[in-house]
């Protein structure tokens, strides 16, 4: 099995994201956790572009000395002279060499006839064969470049020196199909290429930049450029972890490995994210935040019954711990049941069907519920059996200004009574009614908010303090509307004192 070597370039092209600026303090430990995830090569940067860029190379080399550090220059002697400053100290250096090849650029960017491209590409490789015995040589635009002239290009970059030869799809125009083309013909007109290794490295614009690369390994490449989370100019690059693990998800088809780490991937995306201050879209391959999530109730049954029915890669093969059963309005009963067996409930049938019906009304306000919702639930019809007062109904009006409030109770005969009332405020409001309904008046000793979750459908925890008679019990309540749980909270402190006084509960009834 063929050995696919991967060339990262997070730190230059990644870097060239809108908005992307890194230290060098934090490319030194991307490059750090680059050689632990196990990339061959680590583009480090492009020194031409600033003397900083230059000891951010110097320092990246000191602390990575055993992964081969690369860095970019275009066909220029000066670019060249700054690459040899920023790698004199490597242990591996490469210099990469970029020149553009296609008709568009040589027309409008470069201003140069074909013969001009192949001189100045000649020119360039030799100059940097006196300081590197490593270089590879990319013909920009390659996906856009004629043929016959790319065959040319490629044999005179390798009789000047050049090691690897790069094809990219620099604007991310190639398609599978074509691309593979590409390489599969090169390979038959260029004879010297068996002696060099073979590179690509593909954008996203539209959206096929790791196709179009594992296209180019079935067509014969020896290595691929990409980055970590897909990062860089534009739409991106090919995802490095998606290369690596289709590459061993489908090894009947590519007949390929590499010396990615697996369960570093994880890891090494998160580092890039939080330094980058780029955010991994939710469904990302391999490792957005949904990439091991389930909510489909088909999927679930399927998973709970054998994971393989709907995963196709191990979420520990990545660094994932686990996944996730995401309880939301297509889950079903079956992955209700196991939430609530993992968080330590034992329900009979009934109960479970109870939960349920109570899971789906709470999913129909919320985009997912989380274990404290479950809780919750839980709680509010199990733990609490002995529950006397409960909210029946709430609503808050702002007349002239002013607040008031509709509170509606039930009793543990399923009696109903209602009050409405106004206050300082709607907690002031909200309690003053609940006291009415009762009959008794408490004392509020203390009350306080915190939110359980994340998001702006996040569970509102509220949780308060009531004296009545010397004695003072908490309450908690927890819902998506902050005074429903208010409204929660205080009915639970006041149950408990219920419960814990018989001989003064007698005396807490409906008041008239």
């Amino acid at each position: 099995m063929r050995k696919i070597h991967m060339f990262d370039t997070t730190l230059r092209d990644g870097e060239q994201s809108p908005g992307v600026h890194l230290t060098t303090e934090e490319k030194v430990a991307i490059a750090i956790q680059l050689e632990k995830l196990g990339v061959d090569r680590i583009e480090a940067g492009f020194p031409a572009a600033s003397p900083g860029e230059i000891i951010n190379v110097q320092e990246i080399t000191k602390a990575v000395r055993n992964t081969s550090i690369a860095v970019l220059a275009r066909a220029h002697k000066k670019d060249i002279e700054a690459a040899i400053d920023a790698l004199r100290g490597a242990a591996t250096p490469c210099l990469h060499i970029v020149l553009a090849t296609s008709p568009i650029h040589r027309k409008y960017k470069l201003n140069m006839t074909k013969a001009q491209v192949i001189e100045t590409a000649e020119m360039a490789i030799k100059f940097g064969k006196n300081y590197f015995s490593e270089i590879e040589f990319s013909l920009e635009d390659a996906s856009r470049t004629e043929l016959e002239f790319m065959y040319e290009v490629v044999d005179h970059a390798i009789r000047a020196g050049a090691t690897v030869i790069n094809l990219p799809d620099t604007v991310g125009y190639a398609s599978p199909e074509t691309f593979g083309e590409m390489f599969r013909k090169v390979r038959e007109n260029v004879p010297r290429l068996d002696n060099v290794m073979l590179s690509t490295h593909c954008h996203n614009d539209l959206g096929m930049a790791t196709a179009n690369t594992m296209a180019a390994i079935y067509a014969g490449v020896d290595q691929i450029e990409g980055t970590i989370n897909g990062i860089g100019e534009r739409a991106g690059n090919t995802s490095i972890e998606e290369v690596a693990l289709t590459l061993e998800t489908r090894k009947d088809l590519y007949k390929a490995t590499s010396n990615i780490v697996l369960n570093e991937i994880y890891n090494t995306s998160k580092l890039v994210s939080q330094y980058t201050g780029i955010t991994v879209q939710p469904n990302k391959a391999i490792v957005g935040e949904n990439a091991f999530a389930h909510e489909s109730g088909i999927h679930q049954d399927g998973m709970l019954k054998e994971s393989s029915t709907y995963e196709i890669i191990k979420p520990e093969t990545v660094g994932v711990s686990s996944s996730t059963i995401v309880l939301g309005k297509h889950s079903g009963r079956h992955a209700l049941k196991k939430k609530i067996e993992h968080l330590g409930y034992n329900l009979t049938d009934e109960e479970l069907a109870h939960a349920f019906e109570k899971f789906k009304k709470v999913i129909d306000q919320k985009k997912y519920v989380v274990d404290d919702d479950i809780h919750t639930l839980i709680d509010e019809d199990y733990v609490n059996k002995n529950t006397r007062y409960e909210l029946s109904d709430l609503v808050i009006t702002y007349p002239n200004n002013t607040v008031e409030v509709m509170i509606e109770l039930s009793d543990e005969n399923r009696n109903h009574i209602k009050t409405t009332v106004k206050g300082n405020g709607v907690i002031d409001a909200l309690y003053s009614g609940i006291d009415k309904l009762i009959g008794i008046e408490f004392q509020l000793q203390d009350y306080s908010i915190r939110s359980k979750n994340i998001g702006k459908d996040a569970v509102g925890e509220v949780i308060v303090k009531i004296e009545k008679d010397n004695q003072t019990y908490s309450g908690r309540g927890m819902d998506t509307d902050i005074i429903k749980a208010s409204a929660k909270a205080y009915l639970t402190a006041i149950n408990t004192l219920i419960q814990d006084n018989v001989k003064q509960a007698d005396n807490f009834t409906f008041s008239n």
